[in-house]
């Protein structure tokens, strides 16, 4: 009773530590997907959102939000000197 305890123990231990490691890796090497787009994903949802319908619809979503997204690194990038200018100034 208690080796097959002790056998269940160590099965459900390793499958936590894979699962953990598997979890550790996944994000360590995680990839932005936009920067797979570049300009060829941009004129191509410009060209999808011409077209009207839910296609349309979606692929206007999807550059709103791009375009919201580089405005917040633009204004991250501001916040940041910001905080520098702030530093130097000893406030």
């Amino acid at each position: 009773m208690k080796r097959s305890l002790t056998a269940r123990s160590l099965r459900y231990g390793a499958a936590v530590v894979i699962f953990a490691a598997g979890f550790l890796c996944g994000t360590v090497g995680q990839r932005r997907a936009d920067a797979q787009l570049g300009e060829m994903g941009g004129k191509a949802m410009e060209k999808a959102g011409q077209q009207g319908g839910a296609l349309g619809a979606g692929a206007q979503l999807g550059t709103s939000i791009s375009d919201m997204q580089k405005n917040v690194e633009g204004l991250q990038k501001d916040l940041e000197a910001f905080k520098k200018i702030q530093a130097l100034l000893g406030g």
